[in-house]
């Protein structure tokens, strides 16, 4: 790392402005400083758990994020929803991609451990790789091997279920396998998990190697996600205007994510399809599953993720949580409602009503309504996405910012709480894509509050399209030094 510290956007002129700012209003300048480094920090680095089934993923992904969110029971092929999280180890952030959990499927189990270990892969910065010490590396741990190598990502060996000194021995015979020192770790009882994650550290960039659309002036990268059968593969095909994907009536038919060079309004665009997965009724949660860690892979992967909403159906908490997952990754929001032109009235009134209540969270995002069949509206696509990016690199000059604040917290004063009135007493922009704000406040602000800033904020700047983060700092009580 360089000695200077990271402004985050900020150029240095502003940044000396800034921190005699703070100073003068009794704020540490190191912790203004850090406060600032760490809102303006791009994209984390993205670390991947992969594994075969009941390994030991789960647990381990519990230990390094350091609480229990993955879930984990003693049956393979659990892990549910969420399959990525934020962590920290001796100071740095990185995100953790856990690939658990993925039943014997029509492909036999070990062809689909591999095609998860490859969506994780591919949109991972670094790879740690579980093996079940006890056991000792098997045909499906062979084949892993094998596709790490081609992938060319650095790999950290786990040797799980090393829970005392015999087992060290098996550990050992990990060495065969090629890929370096294995590290033997319980991820049970917690041993060895440091020295795991100090090795981690070092595989991982300090920031993402990924630069977003590979050039400057490079094309642009776009994740199409929805849930199963939406019609992400038909709108694909639409933009593409050619039968590029297969598509097909039953839900999933779409097995690789397909990246796809499309010339659209004038311009190239890299579209990343990321379609469900087909079905199997009693594979049903697998499915899920697997459909959800193939989009966090594909929006790991976008600049902009467009949400395509089936409207012929009631918006689902599946709809949401595919949202939720794209807002927390903090990409830039375009949501298409899809087959528009199949709705009577009726339906037309009832969808208004949902999208009112159930889209709050995302009111800020550009809205198209189009049919991925007929192609209607297609041409409303591209502008909304290049709303959405200007939105999400947007960036409010220090000065300009300040100004706002002051007049907001004047005509807005803070609620009073326990006799006190905490004030924001100036802020800056840390960083884009999205825009990062931090607020240095005289006291706690509350939810409702830092909501209400958000929403100003808008109305000012516009951020049309992107999700936007607020940290608050609080000024520590001390004597005034005079």
């Amino acid at each position: 790392m360089n000695d200077q510290h990271d402004h985050g956007a900020l150029g240095d002129a502003e940044y000396a402005e800034f921190m005699e700012l703070a100073a003068g209003e009794g704020f540490d300048a190191e912790e203004v400083e850090g406060a600032i480094e760490e809102a303006g920090h791009g994209p984390l680095p993205v670390l991947a758990v992969v594994g075969r089934p009941n390994v030991g993923k789960s647990t381990l992904v519990n230990r390094v994020i350091g609480r229990r969110e993955a879930v984990v029971e003693d049956r393979p092929g659990v892990t549910r929803d969420r399959v990525t999280y934020e962590a920290e180890w001796a100071g740095r952030r990185f995100k953790v991609v856990d690939t658990g959990g993925w039943e014997q499927d029509v492909f036999g189990i070990d062809a689909s451990v591999a095609a998860q270990a490859e969506f994780a892969i591919d949109a991972a910065d670094a790879v740690v790789f579980v093996v079940d010490a006890t056991v000792g590396a098997t045909d499906t741990d062979e084949a892993v091997v094998k596709l790490l190598r081609r992938a060319g990502k650095p790999v950290v060996l786990a040797a799980n279920k090393v829970d005392g000194p015999s087992a060290e021995a098996d550990a050992a015979m990990l060495w065969s396998l090629g890929l370096g020192e294995p590290f033997p770790v319980s991820a049970l009882h917690g041993r060895g998990t440091g020295d795991l994650l100090d090795e981690v550290l070092k595989a991982l960039p300090e920031a993402p190697a990924q630069t977003f659309g590979t050039a400057v002036g490079g094309p642009r990268r776009i994740a199409l996600i929805g849930r199963p059968n939406v019609g992400k593969s038909s709108l694909l095909n639409k933009v593409a205007g050619e039968e590029r994907v297969v598509v097909n009536e039953l839900a999933g038919t779409t097995r690789d994510p397909v990246d796809e060079l499309i010339e659209l309004g004038g311009k190239t665009w890299k579209f990343v399809d990321t379609a469900g997965i087909r079905k199997k009724v009693h594979l049903q949660e697998g499915a899920d599953y697997y459909a959800s860690l193939r989009t966090a892979a594909a929006v790991e992967k976008a600049e902009v993720a467009v949400v395509l909403i089936d409207t012929t159906d009631s918006i689902s908490v599946q709809d949401q949580r595919i949202i939720t997952m794209a807002v927390e990754a903090g990409r830039a929001i375009v949501i298409a409602y899809n087959k528009w032109d199949e709705l009577d009235e009726e339906r037309r009134y009832y969808l208004e009503r949902e999208i009112e209540t159930e889209m709050q969270q995302v009111s800020w995002a550009p809205r198209v309504n189009v049919s991925a069949r007929t192609g209607r509206h297609m041409d409303r696509l591209v502008p909304a996405i290049e709303t959405a990016l200007a939105g999400w690199e947007t960036r409010v000059p220090t000065g300009r910012l300040n100004a706002f604040l002051g007049e907001l917290v004047a005509a807005h004063p803070h609620p009073i709480r326990g006799g006190k009135q905490p004030r924001i007493l100036f802020g800056t922009q840390a960083g884009t894509k999205p825009p990062r704000f931090v607020l240095f406040a005289s006291g706690f602000l509350e939810h409702g509050y830092r909501r209400f800033v958000e929403r100003r904020l808008r109305e000012e700047f516009g951020f049309e399209g992107t999700p936007i983060h607020i940290s608050v700092r609080v000024r520590e009580k001390r004597g005034r030094k005079k």
